[in-house]
C-alpha cells in the first residue's frame, strides 16, 4: 500500500494514475472523499498534514509515501510515518533546494523539507523536478477573456516537464529501492521562452493568440495581486537574478521510465479541453 498526498493535485494525481496502472494499492489523500474522482481501485483517505495526530489512519499499513513539500510540522508527520512502519519516502522537492540559500521563501521551505526527510531516519527520495507544463493552465482566465495572454520572465527559457512524466517517475522511484537516496531530476525534452509555448498553444487550440511579455515593473505588481510578497520575490530572485536555471534538459525521465517526456505540444493536446 502506497500513501499520496496533494493526491488531486496535478502531480500528485499523475502519481495516482500512474501506481494505479502498475497494479499497486493506493491511499490518496484528499479533502473531500465524496466529490474526489479517482481511478478503480484507489481509496479516497482524509487527514491534515499539518496536524501529524490526523494522518494515523492514513499512514497505517503503507509501505511508503509519496510528500509534498512545505508543511509547518514536517518533523512530527515523518516521525508519525515511521511509528506506522513506512519504508520509504519519496519527496516533492524544488531545483533550487541544492542552493541552501534560505533568504529566498521557495528554496526555504524546500530545503527545510529535504532536512526533515534526511533528519527522520527514513529511506528517501527526492524529485527536484522543472516547471511543470502545467503552470500555463494560469493563463485561463485570459485565454477566457481574449486572446492576449501577458506573461511574466518572457527570457526565461525553462526545460519544463509534464505532470504524466513526473508522476511515472514518482511511481517508479515508490515501487523499487533503485532509487533510495537519491536526488532525481525530471526536465522536459527541450527548454522553450514562454513565447514559444504560447505559440504552440495557439497552434493546438486553432486560436490568433498574442503574447505580451510583461516588464518587471509589470510582472510584480499583476503577482503581488495574486501571492504574498515574499514568494514574488523568490520568483524574481529565480527569474530575474538568475539563482536558478531551469533550462538544463536532463536524461532522467528516459533512464527512469524508458521512454523519451512529454513535449509542451503533446501535454497540450490531452488538456486542449480544459483551454476550450
Amino acid at each position: 500500500m502506497i500513501l499520496v498526498t496533494g493526491a488531486t493535485g496535478n502531480v500528485g494525481s499523475e502519481v495516482v494514475r500512474a501506481l494505479a496502472a502498475a497494479g499497486e494499492p493506493v491511499r490518496a489523500l484528499v479533502r473531500k472523499p465524496d466529490a474526489t474522482p479517482l481511478p478503480d481501485g484507489v481509496h479516497p483517505v482524509t487527514g491534515d498534514l499539518n496536524r501529524p495526530e490526523s494522518m494515523t489512519g492514513a499512514l497505517d499499513g503503507a509501505r511508503a509515501v509519496f510528500l509534498i513539500p512545505g508543511y509547518e510540522n514536517m518533523p512530527g508527520l515523518l516521525a508519525e510515518a515511521r511509528r506506522a512502519g513506512v519504508e520509504h519516502v519519496v519527496l516533492l522537492s524544488g531545483g533550487s533546494a541544492g542552493n541552501n540559500d534560505m533568504t529566498n521563501a521557495v528554496t526555504r521551505y524546500m530545503t527545510a523539507s529535504e532536512s526533515a526527510v534526511r533528519e527522520s531516519g527514513l529511506p528517501w527520495t527526492f524529485l527536484r523536478p522543472s516547471a511543470f507544463m502545467s503552470n500555463a493552465l494560469r493563463w485561463l482566465p485570459q485565454l477566457r477573456a481574449g486572446d492576449q495572454v501577458r506573461v511574466p520572465f518572457p527570457d526565461a527559457r525553462t526545460a519544463s516537464v509534464d505532470p504524466y512524466d513526473l508522476g511515472a517517475v514518482a511511481a517508479r522511484a515508490l515501487l523499487t529501492d533503485e532509487y533510495r537516496s537519491e536526488i532525481l531530476w525530471p526536465t522536459g525534452p527541450v527548454a522553450m521562452p514562454p513565447a514559444e509555448q504560447v505559440a504552440v498553444l495557439a497552434e493546438v487550440l486553432g486560436r490568433d493568440l498574442e503574447f505580451v511579455g510583461l516588464t518587471n515593473e509589470e510582472a510584480r505588481a499583476e503577482m503581488l495581486a495574486d501571492m504574498p510578497a515574499k514568494y514574488v520575490d523568490a520568483f524574481f530572485d529565480f527569474y530575474v537574478n538568475g539563482s536558478l536555471d531551469e533550462s538544463i534538459v536532463r536524461p532522467t525521465v528516459r533512464e527512469v521510465t524508458g521512454r523519451e517526456p512529454r513535449t509542451f505540444e503533446q501535454w497540450a493536446r490531452v488538456h486542449a479541453d480544459e483551454f476550450r
